[in-house]
């Protein structure tokens, strides 16, 4: 793709994600910290309902870091693998308070020694957090990535590269963003909405992707 079909795909996300957010509900980057651990394997309206009564229990990084597992792992239980994510919360809070005084850091190279933390929460947690550009490469946009033709791969690092040589630095955030809506809302898994997207004309899947769509099989793993 050159920069014009990147430009008609911005300004065709543009129109319908006018101020695009993260649904994870949160107050501070910690909130967000723990709510994107709790995200994994589990949709956004779950955690939300788990989270208010989560953050009024334990309130901060010291609370979290003092809990009892057994009973974190309760806490959290609907949201599935509580177990791990309990594990992970606590050892992620202590290492927050350890090593950069309860603080959650502000760069990419710190926030993945976090237990729990990745390079797709890391880039939440940038984003979404902290107002500093970076692309979120989670299920959605590897989906979309490579039905619009941005992508040919589905390594989440490769993808997350070429993404950034592809989308002007300013428009990575608004990206990140707009595509994960846009594939929650329209582009979906079993059966993308074609009729219903604003980019459709820009769309390899529109065209000649149908056929060898790698993600028309709501099976096909990503």
């Amino acid at each position: 793709m050159n920069s014009t079909d990147i430009e008609l795909i911005l300004d065709g996300l543009s129109k319908r994600y006018i101020n695009p957010k993260t649904e994870l509900i949160h107050k501070n980057p910690f909130e967000l910290l723990i709510a994107t651990i709790l995200s994994a394997q589990c949709t956004d309206v779950r955690v939300n309902k788990v989270t208010p009564q989560l953050f009024n229990k334990y309130k901060d990084v010291t609370g979290f870091a003092m809990a009892d597992q057994g009973i974190l792992e309760q806490d959290i239980k609907s949201t599935g693998f509580f177990r791990n994510k309990a594990r992970m919360i606590i050892e992620c809070s202590r290492k927050l308070i350890s090593d950069n005084n309860g603080v959650v850091p502000n760069e990419m190279d710190k926030l993945i020694t976090l237990p729990g933390v990745g390079r797709k929460t890391a880039s939440v947690i940038l984003a979404a957090g902290f107002g500093i550009p970076a692309i979120a490469v989670d299920t959605h946009v590897i989906r979309l990535s490579n039905r619009i033709g941005l992508v040919t791969v589905k390594d989440p690092e490769k993808i997350e590269q070429r993404l950034k040589e592809l989308i002007p630095q300013d428009k990575w955030i608004f990206f990140s963003m707009s595509i994960v809506l846009h594939g929650r809302q329209i582009c979906k898994a079993r059966k993308p909405l074609c009729s219903d997207c604003i980019i459709f004309k820009s769309c390899n899947y529109g065209f000649k992707g149908r056929v060898s769509d790698p993600f028309k099989n709501p099976f096909a793993g990503v």
